[in-house]
């Protein structure tokens, strides 16, 4: 047996506000939207992972997500734009990636992050 795929799912009593953030901050395609729930994703394929922490290192909460982007700077400055509170970052971490926490809409908090 194999997974081929996680996917996460956020409760919310609306999906109205997903797409400012995780289509036009993150850069995520609307690629389904039932109405009672909307799917975004990316155009790449990576390996299906779960993380298990006690913290989220440096001391920080665990995160609800992590997304790994490949332009970093870039989101960073969109989400400065947007007006979002950044709870941690953006920093260095001596394990090789570059990272900062912000919430989405929905109060999930997520781990931006870059590798190194």
């Amino acid at each position: 047996m194999t997974v081929k795929r996680i996917v996460a799912n956020i409760a919310a009593d609306s999906t109205e506000q997903g797409v400012a953030f995780y289509a036009d901050i993150l850069g995520l395609n609307l690629v389904m939207d039932l109405g009672w729930i909307q799917t975004y994703s990316a155009d790449v394929q990576a390996a299906p992972q779960i993380s298990i922490a006690t913290e989220g290192g440096s001391g920080t909460e665990v995160p609800d997500l992590s997304i790994e982007v490949d332009n970093f700077d870039e989101v960073h400055q969109r989400v400065v734009n947007a007006a979002l509170k950044i709870e941690y970052g953006p920093v260095t971490e001596p394990w090789g990636l570059r990272r900062f926490y912000v919430r989405d809409p929905f109060n999930r908090l997520i781990n931006i992050i870059e590798h190194i």
